[in-house]
């Protein structure tokens, strides 16, 4: 293992969080004042040029001409979120959103409030930079509301810089903070392919440009080209404030989820608002390669990607069978037009950001069965959407078919194709070894959460794991779209954290770590 490479790899990325930790602080300064913006921004912003900095300077005799190895690019990117996490957190715990070491100096938290606090923070930085959507603030965990009362709307209490950092968090997470380094620094860190691959989701990497530079620069162009549309369209169509456009904006291509207000999009009870996220979430779970393809004039070429054209159907299918669902069961008093909207809505959010335009856990069970199944399903490869992809999923249909043609023809030679391309055994292993530890992972930590909560249902049990592995969000039963995660033990609270640190890297790339040979030279 080349810890130079490592190390090198791991302060350019704490480096590249300076960042946007610089621009909330000057947004801060302005809007809460010098005193917040220096305690909550400024210390994590010191502590991340000086951890940077120290990494740089103990593998500043790497070579960087040097290819960087699959098992060293797996293990940096796997450990280079780490420290992008806690310094995430850092202004959720300083700032006051939960308990922090402010509050016990002023003696207004004990030490385990702070130490409670400080595991708040680390989930809500973790769920935003996964772009899981999950949230643990509300008026029984944060000191902001505490004293406030039960009804207050404990979202929109927060600061208004602290709103725009968890907004920021979920943008960068979207394609990946290790791929923002890898545009800026790629001279400097040097055959980084194989990063890029261990970073970006899906089961291989487009080559969109003919070196890494280009991928990336391809890559967040299209990023931030479709985050700026979005957010005038919200702002000057939608008729929302500036500063709830961007953040929706921010978090709607990410695929995040994270909102200003308890409500969060449901506040707005706007058909327009709903209609212009909705595409925007349809977007974000498409893979970006295709929009590559689309740009170059070849949008032939995007319209027969078969994930694509599989994708689109799964939607479809789930978005009729859900609004017939819910119009045949009686289920509230919205007209057809409006039961159709919000069916439409959920079949797309679910795999995508985990907005709610309704209150799905009181939907049929049928209904909520058929989220269930996205949230685990997910959107496309390369997309920011989560979920086990669409790919993964048709690619084991395809195996399971082929192993049937074989037993009725065993002679038959049989290859698998996707979009014409024939798979090779080396690909269809990986799927298969993706899927499989999804499986594992799931099934253990359903035995794991159903044993430390005894008091939860199934459904519980059950959606919390999925929403934590495909970085969906909401969940359903007691945790619904309405509802915060507070009400979960410490220990399942850093749990589901991981396992959406899991999910966000798509398991494979953190088992790398486990794995005694990885750590060999």
């Amino acid at each position: 293992m080349r810890w130079d490479v490592i190390g090198l790899v791991l302060g350019w990325t704490i480096r590249v969080v300076c960042i946007p930790l610089s621009v909330v602080g000057i947004f801060s300064f302005y809007v809460e004042g010098q005193e917040y913006a220096i305690k909550t921004y400024l210390i994590p912003l010191i502590l991340a040029a000086l951890v940077s900095q120290w990494f740089i300077n103990k593998s500043q005799n790497s070579n960087s001409t040097q290819r960087v190895r699959d098992r060293e690019a797996f293990a940096s990117v796997a450990l280079g979120w780490i420290p992008v996490i806690a310094l995430g957190s850092m202004p959720f715990w300083l700032g006051g959103t939960f308990y922090g070491p402010y509050d016990l100096i002023s003696n207004d938290a004990s030490f385990v409030e702070v130490l409670h606090g400080l595991l708040y923070s680390w989930f809500e930085s973790m769920s935003g930079f996964t772009t899981t959507g999950a949230t643990l603030i509300d008026s029984t965990l944060s000191p902001i509301c505490i004293n406030a009362g039960q009804d207050i709307d404990c979202i929109a209490e927060q600061p208004k810089s602290i709103l725009l950092w968890r907004s920021l968090t979920q943008w960068l997470g979207g394609i990946g903070v290790i791929m923002l380094g890898l545009l800026i620094f790629s001279s400097v860190l040097g055959g980084g392919m194989n990063l890029a691959r261990a970073e970006l989701t899906g089961p291989s990497l487009s080559r969109l440009g003919p070196d890494l530079q280009s991928t990336a620069r391809i890559l967040w162009l299209i990023y931030t080209f479709l985050t700026v549309f979005e957010i005038g369209l919200l702002y000057f169509l939608g008729d929302m404030s500036i500063f709830n456009s961007i953040n929706y904006s921010l978090t709607t291509l990410a695929s995040g989820g994270f909102g200003t207000s308890d409500g969060g999009i449901m506040s707005f009870d706007s058909a327009l608002i709903e209609s212009i996220i909705m595409v925007f979430m349809l977007l974000t779970c498409i893979n970006y390669s295709l929009y590559y393809l689309i740009i170059s004039g070849r949008s032939k070429d995007a319209l027969k990607d078969e994930e694509l054209r599989t994708y689109l159907l799964i939607i479809f299918i789930a978005w009729l069978a859900m609004g017939f669902n819910l119009l045949r069961s009686g289920n509230g008093d919205d007209s057809f037009l409006e039961t159709m909207r919000h069916s439409a809505f959920q079949a797309i959010s679910i795999s995508s950001t985990g907005y709610s335009s309704a209150d799905f856990s009181k939907w049929p069970v049928f209904s909520q069965f058929v989220l269930l199944l996205l949230m685990i399903v997910g959107a496309s490869a390369g997309s920011t959407g989560g979920g086990l992809k669409v790919l993964r999923i048709r690619i084991a249909f395809e195996l399971a078919k082929r192993e049937v043609l074989r037993i009725i023809q065993p002679k038959k030679v049989i290859a698998m194709r996707v979009n014409d391309e024939v798979l090779n055994e080396d690909q269809v292993f990986i799927v298969l070894g993706m899927i499989s530890s999804w499986l594992v992972l799931a099934m253990s930590s359903m035995l794991f959460i159903s044993f430390m909560e005894p008091s939860w249902s199934l459904d519980d049990v059950l959606s919390v794991v999925v929403s934590s592995l495909g970085n969906t969000g909401p969940a359903l039963g007691q945790f619904g779209p309405t509802a915060t995660w507070s009400s979960m033990n410490e220990l399942t609270i850093f749990w589901t954290s991981i396992l959406m640190w899991f999910g966000r890297l798509e398991l494979l790339t953190v088992l790398v770590l486990l794995h005694p040979r990885t750590w060999t030279d």
